[in-house]
């Protein structure tokens, strides 16, 4: 089972934007909005919250995110209400990427505090990269995307999803800019286009299991 999320917004249709994007790049994670109030108004509603925690958490705990300040007090609020109130955390985080990064590391299977430091993460820009990997343990292989929409959104997801359960740091790189690959918003960052040359680079006891799945998610066009 994986980590579930919360998003609470002021706005209705903004949480379940969000909700609508998250699922694109996990869609194995339950992700449910709880935006405005009962009457269909703009605000947060302490009730909305906690069903939707209830039904987010199906045994791994859930992962709140807000929009601004009164919702953080309520999703507060309603994880104060828990039986539990470890099974549930309130992350300060961007919402929108935020929520974009907790959803892919709940989709490979990370821990209730790994997903909420994942969307943390997120307020500080890109994950950190791995230590370079000296040139005798370093796997390395150079790619032209073929794909129409490059590394963007969707692609980006698939690709950090496609090392799960992999031991091995690889960096994906075009021109000067580097990104760790485990990290879709790092990659998403990179900005690389339909024909951009990028390069993978491996370490670890799975580099080359770990650069193959990306060559195989090219070679597929990232399943556009």
């Amino acid at each position: 089972m994986n980590v579930g999320l919360v998003i609470v917004s002021h706005s209705a249709k903004l949480a379940e934007g969000v909700v609508e994007l998250a699922a694109q790049m996990a869609p194995e994670v339950r992700v449910l909005p709880a935006g405005g109030l009962a009457e269909g108004t703009v605000g947060t509603d302490f009730e909305k919250v906690s069903a939707a925690l209830a039904e987010a958490n199906t045994g791994a705990g859930a992962v709140l995110l807000y929009d601004l300040g009164s919702a953080q007090m309520v999703a507060e609020l309603a994880v104060e209400s828990l039986g539990d109130p470890r099974s549930a955390i309130v992350a300060e985080a961007p919402l929108v990427e935020g929520a974009v990064a907790a959803a892919v590391a709940a989709q490979g299977g990370k821990d209730l505090k790994e997903v909420a430091e994942a969307a943390e993460e997120a307020a500080r820009g890109a994950a950190p990269e791995e230590a370079e990997p000296t040139e005798a343990e370093e796997v390395r292989e150079e790619l032209v995307l073929a794909n129409e929409v490059g590394l963007h959104a969707r692609p980006a997801a698939l690709l950090a999803r496609s090392l799960t359960g992999l031991q091995a740091g690889v960096s994906v790189s075009l021109g000067d800019q580097q990104a760790d690959a485990a990290s879709v918003l790092g990659v998403m960052g990179l900005g690389a286009r339909k024909g951009d040359r990028i390069v993978l680079r491996a370490s670890g006891p799975d580099a080359r299991q770990a650069v193959q799945r990306i060559l195989d998610l090219a070679d597929r066009n990232f399943d556009e």
